[in-house]
């Protein structure tokens, strides 16, 4: 594989560094490292006591955030893992709580332009799109092998796709000829299956589709719904999490969760008094999400749909 230098713009920066209220003996952690962006900004920070912890599931992305978080005084501890091990990882060294994470969801720059990962319909490249090379799932097993059902499903449910019927049907009519063994083939079915009045609307025709087998092959949607609960339970009284989403599915789901830990009353609305037992883990700095500046926009084009969202955990745990 012919590696891309790992040039990923953080988006939102300052933003985030500044929604984690960094404490300089504080504890904080950056579930999708990446090429350490925020992660050296939270470094920066923190004096000989503090401690960063990176995880990333992308081998080449925790090579990358070593080296540069290597000039950096406070303890810093790098684990190839998903954030969904978030817990398991913190406990594993011995860690109770921290004061504040930070999650950058969806592909990095660096994925995208690594032809050889097969994330992007810009490049002609093996159907691959696994962050995680570890993963036995591969986007061309799936356009290969699952039904033209499970294939429209995926498409509707997780790249809001309209024409996701018409693009399953192409799908499995191509791979009876051959399999379907490239992105570039793909974005061409893909293309010919969409009317040519909508294919003016919205960006590229493939857009959607790549997001959605992107997603379903590495079940990051799951992975965030099942895991912020367990985010918030590992932050220290006043600890924050700061979560980056880049479409409207993850930002729902984030917004959902940060909702419901503020507010987890299940009490009908006639009850006088709540008698559930359900008490609120804390509350959402911004009710809506911070979004880019005209000028992070201009100077970084794929930070145009990114929206972060803050939650500060209860004084009392």
């Amino acid at each position: 594989m012919i590696m891309t230098e790992f040039n990923h713009i953080s988006v939102l920066y300052n933003e985030v560094i500044e929604g984690l209220n960094i404490k300089k003996d504080g504890i904080y952690v950056d579930g999708t490292l990446g090429g350490a962006g925020h992660a050296s900004g939270v470094c920066e920070r923190l004096s000989k006591e503090g401690t960063l912890i990176g995880i990333d599931q992308d081998g080449y992305a925790i090579k990358t955030a070593k080296e540069r978080l290597e000039k950096y005084e406070c303890n810093v501890n790098v684990v190839r893992d998903n954030f969904a091990n978030m817990k398991q990882v913190v406990k594993g060294l011995d860690i109770s709580g921290v004061d504040g994470i930070t999650l950058d969801l969806g592909v990095s720059s660096y994925q995208l332009d690594t032809v050889e990962r097969g994330f992007s319909y810009r490049f002609d490249a093996p159907l691959d799109m696994r962050m995680d090379d570890r993963n036995p799932l591969t986007a061309y097993m799936i356009v290969n092998s699952y039904s033209k059902g499970e294939i429209s499903h995926i498409l509707k449910a997780y790249g809001e796709e309209k024409f996701a019927d018409n693009i399953a049907k192409h799908i499995v009519m191509e791979r009876e000829k051959s399999p379907i063994e490239t992105t570039g083939e793909l974005a061409k079915i893909i293309d010919m299956s969409i009317p040519m009045k909508f294919k003016k609307m919205g960006g590229h025709p493939a857009k959607r589709t790549f997001q959605a087998l992107r997603i379903m092959v590495n079940s990051e949607l799951s992975v965030l719904e099942d895991n912020i609960a367990d985010m918030v339970d590992l932050l220290n009284p006043g600890g924050r999490l700061c979560v980056i989403s880049f479409h409207s599915l993850e930002d729902r789901i984030v917004k959902k969760a940060f909702a419901k830990l503020e507010n987890p009353c299940t009490c009908p609305k006639d009850f006088p008094v709540c008698v559930c037992g359900n008490k609120p883990k804390g509350k959402r700095v911004n009710r809506k999400p911070i979004l880019p500046t005209e000028e992070e926009m201009e100077r970084n084009p794929r930070a145009k749909s990114a929206k972060l969202r803050i939650f500060e955990r209860n004084e009392n745990k």
